[in-house]
């Protein structure tokens, strides 16, 4: 199914202008109205676990919920998109930057590639999106934060409630055994 152009360019405009109003409330939910009822989002996260939200009201509690809770002071400023307007893919890259500058001035930020495929679904909502990161900058990332002393409290907190977790959080599947394709 083709796609009007100025349609999903309106579109990235539109999930821009979401996300930096999710970054300035440290509260991502309200792109939870970017999605189809029935849409998946979903995401590899190392050697042994994907996570997948399956549903808006998944995708709005635990995807940009429970996973983003804490994660205020951050920011994910786009870098460049690709846009197929023939099959409604859209690929966004974006980086994760802190706040917070390391005594040498420069930022914590995210190393490597991170990004965003999405599938369009008309009506200006996605039916997907999959994200795509370097699990292993994410952690050394996170444990050079913590050397620092420089965690949030809402970040320490999300550390927290992560790893003292004693059950499988909702959305988390082993590696392949996720209830919907991750690709």
């Amino acid at each position: 199914m083709a796609f009007d152009r100025a349609e999903l360019d309106e579109m990235v405009e539109r999930w821009l202008q979401a996300n930096r109003d999710g970054e300035k409330a440290g509260d991502w939910r309200n792109l939870a109205e970017f999605y189809t009822e029935d849409a998946t989002y979903g995401w590899n996260y190392g050697p042994k676990d994907d996570f997948m939200a399956v549903g808006r009201d998944e995708i709005r509690d635990f995807a940009i919920g429970y996973e983003m809770d804490g994660l205020d002071g951050w920011t994910y400023p786009y870098q460049s998109w690709v846009i197929d307007e023939k099959t409604g893919d859209m690929l966004g890259l974006w980086k994760q930057v802190f706040d917070g500058q390391r005594a040498d001035g420069t930022r914590y930020a995210l190393e490597g590639i991170q990004g965003s495929w999405f599938k369009y679904g008309g009506d200006f909502q996605f039916r997907w999106q999959r994200d795509f990161f370097d699990y292993g900058n994410v952690v050394a990332l996170f444990m050079e934060m913590i050397g620092d002393g420089v965690l949030t409290e809402g970040m320490s907190a999300r550390m927290n409630r992560v790893a003292n977790a004693t059950e499988r959080l909702p959305g988390w599947y082993p590696l392949g055994k996720t209830p919907v394709p991750m690709w």
